[in-house]
């Protein structure tokens, strides 16, 4: 059995902040590796200003370096546009693997707009982590007046593949300020040393331009 943890998003780009929150997890769940689930596109986030899939994959990649984390742009291959077909289709696929979903405190303050986001709950644990300026909101959130039931000890967090779903725990993380939007604001063609990469999926083996 692996134990994996699944951190979705546009990675729109990948950074240092995404790196730290995955081996901070990774300690706190004692996981094998982390999965960054680079989307091919958000449905709630705008087309414009979106990188190329193979320039977010392939700068995924490299800021997951000598990390035990590999970027995927698996969505596409399994043709899934919301998170819960997603997940699904992977506990499908890896049924010796056992997965929990991972996100920031950020996601949890809009989950309630997410499709079927009690069916994701239902479907594996949820780790929540903490991020400066949306722990408030997300402790307020419609989502999480449903999922407060379902908290666990973050002392247990370890012992998440024992809990049966629906199960969240929250995780204090130091804060760091870094963020996708940020950088987009100082370098918005960052991309463009991506422009000619074709990269090949670490899950999939498949070339992705």
């Amino acid at each position: 059995m692996t134990r994996i943890g699944l951190l979705g998003g546009s990675f729109n780009p990948a950074h240092g902040g995404h790196r730290a929150i995955s081996l901070f997890a990774r300690d706190a769940l004692e996981l094998d590796e982390i999965w960054w689930l680079v989307s091919p596109g958000n449905p709630l986030k705008p087309a414009k200003g979106m990188a190329p899939l193979a320039a977010r994959l392939a700068h995924a990649r490299t800021i997951a370096r000598r990390a035990p984390i590999r970027a995927t742009a698996i969505e596409r291959q399994l043709r899934t546009r919301y998170t819960v077909d997603t997940l699904r289709a992977l506990t499908r696929r890896y049924p010796k693997n056992r997965f929990i979903w991972l996100m920031g405190a950020d996601n949890l303050a809009q989950f309630g707009q997410w499709r079927d986001w009690r069916g994701i709950a239902r479907q594996m644990p949820i780790a929540v982590i903490a991020r400066p300026g949306y722990n408030d909101a997300s402790r307020g959130s419609a989502a999480m007046s449903w999922l407060r039931r379902f908290v666990r000890s973050a002392r247990q967090s370890a012992d998440w593949t024992n809990w049966r779903p629906p199960a969240l725990v929250l995780l204090r993380f130091r804060p760091d300020p870094r963020s996708a939007t940020l950088l987009r604001q100082a370098d918005p063609l960052w991309h463009r040393e991506y422009e000619a990469t074709c990269v090949r999926d670490p899950l999939t083996r498949r070339y992705v331009i």
